[in-house]
């Protein structure tokens, strides 16, 4: 922008050398109309106002000039230093020889007017002009003398001889012109020597009044274009009886050589005179002209500085400024060669360097962009794995990990990236053997390793298979490793469950076959022979078989069990209100009397699945019964369950929580909780959480075993919420409402 103002202020060089050649143009006629003193008063004036007014505008282009150069600093434009140094050096050259030439100058025409008007030259001026004048007077006294001798002549002469006598004596004298003039101013007689003019020339009317007073005249009187002649009058005075008195004029041509000679002392002195009197104005114009062509001088020099000074710094700002623009990043700047010398291969070789960085970034883009293509391809490919990938470098630090792994881990993995694995195990305890196995290998060595982890952690015992690879490098250790792992627990389970299944269907065929003879051999003992023995007999045989019937039924349920667990779900999945479901399992137990406290902290929300009511009862009555019988030793023994929506991922959930006070869970009990024949209890038959977990599991749920606040156990179950009435659940009435929170001691 202040470059723009510069260069508007600074306008074209062709005007301003028009401009420049005009004023010398008039400071040229202002020293002509110095030496004329005629031209002085007439131009001076003039021109001086013309030179003036040339003056102050060049003066007001350069202070422009300076302004924008000062603006141009305060705002940091590029080259306005470099600018500034530059003109400075520039008026510092031309002013300090300008200078000493003006004042030189000045010195030389003070003393040199001084020299002019010496008192020597001033004497020797008059010297010759009286010198020159003297001569003349004796000249022109012998030229009277001449005449009046002639006037004595004639004076005696007769009328007709007059004539005669004036050609003899003008040949005689030498004379151009003799003419005898009567009183009356008449022509008496006269004698011309070949002159052009063929009248005799007649002289004025006041010198022939002084012939009437009977005096002389000599002088020099222009005569026609014929220039400078002697002219005598004398007085006739006639010896005849008419007694008239006539003039005699004689008119002797004055040589040319004598006229150049008088006219030049007289000029020469007429003109001293003049510059005499002009001493003090003719010091002042010079001084005045000189100061003039020196602040002309000056102001020419430093708008020459600036358009100098401009011209050699632009190629450097414009480098300056493409140079800015190239670090921000613009490689498309182009500048314009404007000369062949060096600055002009500087700025080819800046174009060549841009046109090279813009084809390597362009080339880098591409690149990039490749690498960006097919990361995002590999993080695609990555994201849809069903397998968690984690990228670690040479020391272990996380590089990337995939969505899967985090859903895996059920932990926000992605935090730790640029950290070591270590720190997983310092902040999630239950990832120690996790981190501990991909420690141990990479001590070890191992490049390639494929080992099975078992973890405890928030959503209960957890299977990974895991499989580690050195990726190959520079490093002897490798450039990095890349851990890949399944979760294979529900694999696991998936192949216990059927295990146990087979297992269970093989016990109930096995076991069931021979229940049902021996319970009828026993019942027909008991009929036939009971009545028939005496008492003690009666009372033995009471016993065996009521014992052998009572482990009979005892069997059957264990059977029955084994095959509820062992049988193909059959479940029929209806929208329905889990709380609601709740409700009614708890007002069942509530109705009865028991040694505990029972409390629900039912959600407000939606609690509205896709289950199998009969199934989810079954679930909740396995679920307090266990409770209950945790907490029949406890004093002030108290259940709670609690609902509450969640949401995991964007998918909503209801969690379904039931806590104890009891003794809790015991640590080794805990990981395998949900597997058949595990149970605490002496008579238990081991089956009653995993058929809770089957049950969740058929509804697309998930459940968890850990402890409560207070220490006892904690079921954790979440499941989906119906797809049918997430939408709609405000307008169903009845939905959502507000479930107090109630107690039960019972």
């Amino acid at each position: 922008m202040a470059a723009g103002s510069l260069k508007r202020t600074s306008f074209g060089v062709l005007p301003m050398l028009v401009f420049f050649v005009l004023l010398l143009v008039s400071l040229s006629y202002l020293s002509d109309a110095t030496h004329n003193s005629e031209r002085f008063g007439q131009l001076y004036s003039g021109l001086l106002i013309i030179n003036g007014v040339g003056l102050v505008l060049l003066g007001i282009l350069v202070v422009t000039n300076i302004i924008a150069l000062i603006r141009q600093r305060r705002m940091k434009v590029a080259g306005a230093r470099m600018t500034s140094r530059l003109v400075v050096m520039f008026v510092v050259l031309a002013i300090v020889p300008v200078s000493v030439v003006y004042y030189f100058s000045l010195q030389f025409m003070q003393r040199g007017i001084d020299s002019w008007f010496d008192v020597s030259i001033e004497q020797g001026l008059d010297d010759a002009l009286d010198l020159s004048r003297a001569a003349l007077d004796v000249k022109l006294r012998d030229v009277l003398n001449v005449t009046i001798r002639m006037a004595e002549d004639l004076s005696s002469a007769s009328v007709a001889t007059l004539s005669l006598t004036l050609y003899d004596h003008r040949v005689r004298s030498g004379a151009a012109e003799l003419t005898l003039i009567g009183g009356d101013g008449r022509i008496v007689a006269s004698s011309l020597s070949g002159m052009s003019n063929i009248i005799p020339n007649q002289p004025p009317s006041e010198m022939l009044l002084l012939m009437h007073n009977r005096q002389h005249y000599i002088g020099l009187d222009p005569v026609g274009d014929s220039g400078l002649y002697a002219r005598a009058l004398v007085p006739v005075l006639s010896s005849r009886s008419d007694s008239e008195v006539y003039t005699l004029q004689a008119l002797y041509a004055v040589t040319e050589r004598f006229s150049e000679l008088a006219e030049g002392v007289q000029s020469a002195y007429t003109r001293y005179n003049e510059l005499a009197y002009l001493r003090s104005p003719l010091k002042f114009s010079y001084t005045l002209t000189l100061s003039i062509v020196l602040v002309l001088s000056l102001l020419a020099a430093i708008w020459a500085a600036f358009f100098s000074a401009r011209r050699l710094v632009a190629p450097v700002r414009d480098l300056a400024e493409a140079t800015h623009a190239v670090a921000e990043g613009d490689y498309s700047k182009r500048l314009a060669v404007a000369s062949e010398d060096e600055l002009g291969f500087l700025v080819r070789s800046f174009n060549d360097m841009t046109r090279r960085l813009a084809k390597s970034r362009e080339e880098a883009y591409q690149g990039r962009r490749q690498i960006e293509d097919q990361r995002a391809y590999l993080e695609a490919v990555l994201a849809n794995l069903s397998s968690g990938v984690i990228s670690m470098s040479a020391d272990l630090v996380l590089r990337a990990v995939n969505r899967t792994a985090q859903q895996s881990l059920d932990i926000d993995i992605k935090r730790y990236l640029g950290k070591e694995l270590s720190n997983l195990a310092e902040d999630y305890v239950f990832l120690k053997p996790f981190v501990d196995v991909v420690l141990r290998h990479r001590r070890q060595g191992d490049n390639s390793w494929e080992e099975e982890v078992s973890l405890f952690g928030k959503s209960g015992r957890q299977a990974l298979m895991c499989r580690g690879t050195v990726l190959d490098g520079a490093d002897r250790r490798g450039d990095g490793l890349v851990l890949v792992f399944d979760d294979v627990t529900t694999l696991i389970q998936a192949q216990r469950d059927a295990a146990w299944g087979e297992v269970a269907r093989r016990l109930a065929h096995e076991i069931k076959n021979p229940l049902t003879p021996i319970q009828l051999s026993a019942e027909r003992l008991r009929r036939r022979y009971l009545a028939h023995m005496d008492a003690d007999e009666a009372e033995v045989l009471d016993r065996a078989t009521r014992t052998i019937v009572n482990q009979v039924d005892a069997m059957k349920k264990m059977v029955n069990a084994f095959s509820e667990y062992a049988r193909i779900p059959q479940v029929s999945l209806k929208p329905m209100e889990l709380n609601q479901l709740v409700r009614e399992v708890l007002d069942l137990y509530r109705s009865s009397k028991l040694n505990a406290r029972i409390q629900e902290h039912l959600t407000s929300g939606n609690s509205w699945i896709d289950g199998d009511s009969v199934r989810l009862r079954q679930l909740l009555h396995n679920l307090l019964k266990n409770a209950l019988e945790a907490v029949k030793d406890v004093p002030d023994a108290c259940i709670t369950v609690t609902t509450c929506n969640v949401d995991k991922g964007g998918v909503e959930q209801i969690e379904l929580c039931l806590d104890d006070n009891g003794p809790g869970i015991e640590a080794g009990v805990l990981e395998n909780i949900f597997e058949p024949y595990v149970s605490t209890k002496p008579k238990g038959s081991g089956l009653g959480m995993a058929i809770v977990k089957k049950i969740v599991e058929e509804h697309g749920g998930t459940i968890s075993a850990g402890s409560s606040d207070d220490g006892g156990a904690q079921i954790r179950i979440r499941l989906l919420l119906s797809d049918d009435v997430v939408q709609d659940t405000a307008s169903r009435p009845g939905r959502g409402q507000q479930t107090p929170a109630s107690d039960g001691g019972l």
